[in-house]
């Protein structure tokens, strides 16, 4: 496998690409660059690989690879990863986010923690392997658009018999597993009044006032949904629910004729999605019904579920033996629902410090490196090898 760049070279390669996802479209970028050369170094050391274009997202592509002993696909070890990154900020920023610079003790770049350097340390990892040593599957997926839709994670059931037995996603957790995590919600509520002269109301219908009645129901659906779950692995152990975006009206002379929400929930593992789309709908109800045609509530992008791995599962056993870390919950959101919904153990566990996720001047330490390496390459073989 010496054919392979060294880890420095793909590190910088894989950082020096823009994958860029975002809502926007202006920030928007395809992630094909990335997953062509992961490919290309796949292939170099003998796995099998297929990039697939994602329907939900053309320009976008995911890659598996795969090295299979005897052709047996079923089983064995994936490890995964998103290959995007999130806008950065270049009045933020005191270094080229596309430029992996050592200072410090560190290696800065976009994509350095979160997660595109993930990749190196798996090919590295494989690197001081003797693949026909191996007695089990081997699998690395690349996905697309996990910091937006995750439409990416979403379109798993298009790579053939993907059944592998444990998954760890790379996400970066010091290399301390993630067995738990809340879900992820959007929902916009959009009132739609009729306009009119301030001086009177009754030629109108104020949205404001509207949206003033809607969001004390949302208050209520808040608390109940903090009174009826509970988990207490959690820091805030109950599903939350944030305002976080409200506009509309352009005078203060002038009846309000549109205002919009938009608020975040996270729903707790386990938690029926359809339970929570039920009691907020039926809290709005009689709101809508007084009235009618003014409010619409329609989610951003399509709810991310809870997530759980039992903490005596055996991926959960061998990554506390190897990081010498006990598992642990985690605030963010990953892939592992989707991942885990392949009928596989499913763990969170990677380089990097998940407090450089989204930041300026985002780093790696250079002194973690070598350690997360070696736990990765303990991984594989303790899954793959045995």
């Amino acid at each position: 496998m010496s054919s392979l760049p060294s880890f420095m070279t793909m590190y910088s390669e894989l950082v020096a690409v823009p994958s860029v996802s975002c809502l926007d479209p202006s920030w928007d970028t395809s992630n094909k660059a990335v997953i062509d050369k992961l490919a290309s170094w796949f292939e170099t050391i003998g796995f099998d690989v297929q990039v697939n274009e994602l329907d939900a997202q053309k320009g976008k592509f995911n890659m598996l690879a795969s090295y299979c002993p005897g052709g047996d696909t079923s089983g064995g070890l994936l490890l995964a990863g998103h290959t995007d990154t999130v806008p950065w900020d270049e009045g933020r920023w005191t270094r080229d986010p596309f430029s992996l610079t050592e200072a410090d003790g560190k290696l800065y770049g976009l994509g350095s923690a979160d997660m595109k350097g993930f990749f190196a340390f798996v090919l590295e990892a494989i690197r001081r392997l003797d693949l026909t040593t191996l007695t089990k599957p081997l699998r690395v997926l690349a996905t697309a658009d996990e910091e937006t839709s995750m439409a990416g994670a979403r379109e798993l059931s298009k790579f053939a018999n993907l059944k592998p037995d444990y998954a760890v996603i790379g996400e970066p957790t010091n290399m301390a597993p993630v067995i738990m995590h809340k879900g992820h919600t959007t929902e916009c509520v959009r009132i739609t009044g009729k306009s009119g002269h301030s001086s009177n109301p009754g030629a109108g219908l104020n949205a404001i006032d509207v949206m003033h009645e809607v969001i004390g129901e949302l208050i209520k659906v808040r608390a109940t949904l903090a009174e009826r779950y509970q988990q207490p692995a959690f820091e805030v152990p109950y599903p939350t629910m944030n305002f976080g975006h409200i506009f509309g009206g352009d005078a203060a002379n002038r009846i309000c004729a549109c205002c919009e929400l938009h608020l975040d929930t996270r729903p707790l593992p386990g938690m029926s999605l359809e339970d929570f789309y039920a009691l907020m709908h039926g809290s709005l109800a009689p709101l809508q019904d007084r009235f009618p045609g003014a409010i619409d509530i329609h989610s951003m992008h399509e709810p991310i579920p809870g997530y759980a791995c039992p903490a005596d599962s055996a991926i959960v056993q061998l990554a506390e033996q190897l990081s010498s870390a006990k598992a642990k919950p985690a605030n963010y959101c990953t892939e592992a629902p989707f991942v885990q919904d392949l009928g596989c153990e499913t763990i969170v566990m990677g380089p990097g410090s998940i407090n450089q996720a989204h930041q300026p001047d985002e780093y790696i330490t250079l002194a973690e490196i070598a350690p997360s390496q070696d736990k990765i390459e303990q991984l594989i073989r303790r899954i793959c090898a045995a």
